[in-house]
């Protein structure tokens, strides 16, 4: 399960990669560690044309297991989720590497994951949905009081061969073209559904192990 991301990339560089015509993310700093439940930018149509927003991370499961946030989506048919695979729904999440933990001794060893050792830009497979209850920490939101917030999270897959030696049940979905984003924000679902599978291992490889240093992940 992926719980940790970057994104480092400009962004103005975002921008244009996305063909965003709408920015409403403000001040974009580079984010060398996100985790889950925090802000994050997403890219999705609102009307008719692209903008980057800013969401939460983790869309609230179901009521009877206590709507606790699931930040990785991995059965598309289970009915909680049918109704956020619609184009209106979903999004691209704006990446630059992502992490995974090995299960090394005596602590895991976190293990980064990028296209190459620049870190180009890419996109997780997203979705997202408005909901209303309380969410965010308590420096957001002090006296922990309902709102409406907007969530998002991202498909999964199988593991592909450069992930599975380090987390073997499964991977994020990664977009890495043009076309593909194009193809997850406006096709019908079950052709979106078709970029749900593992990227080929020739391209992506491992950019960094351990612990992060002073300056942050990168």
């Amino acid at each position: 399960m992926c719980n940790l991301y970057s994104l480092v990339t400009s962004q103005a560089e975002i921008r244009e990669a996305f063909d965003v015509a709408h920015d409403h993310a403000g001040n974009l700093p580079p984010l060398t560690g996100i985790f889950p439940d925090q802000m994050a930018p997403i890219v999705r149509i609102a009307g008719s044309e692209r903008e980057l927003a800013m969401m939460r991370w983790g869309i609230s499961g179901p009521k009877q297991f206590g709507e606790h946030p699931v930040t990785n989506v991995r059965n598309v048919k289970s009915p909680h989720w049918r109704p956020w695979l619609k184009p209106d729904y979903r999004c691209l999440v704006p990446v630059s590497s992502f992490c995974e933990y090995a299960d090394t001794k005596p602590k895991k060893t976190p293990t980064w994951f990028a296209l190459d050792q620049d870190r180009p830009l890419f996109a997780f497979a997203g979705i997202w949905r408005p909901w209303t209850g309380v969410r965010g920490t308590k420096a957001e939101n002090p006296d922990r009081e309902e709102a409406e917030h907007r969530l998002f999270s991202f498909l999964t897959c199988d593991a592909n061969g450069v992930v599975g030696p380090v987390h073997p049940k499964a991977m994020p979905v990664l977009l890495t073209t043009a076309e593909e984003w194009r193809t997850w924000l406006e096709a019908p679902t079950e052709i979106a559904l078709e970029l749900q599978r593992p990227l080929p291992d020739a391209m992506m490889t491992v950019v960094m192990t351990g612990e992060r240093h002073d300056g942050g992940w990168k």
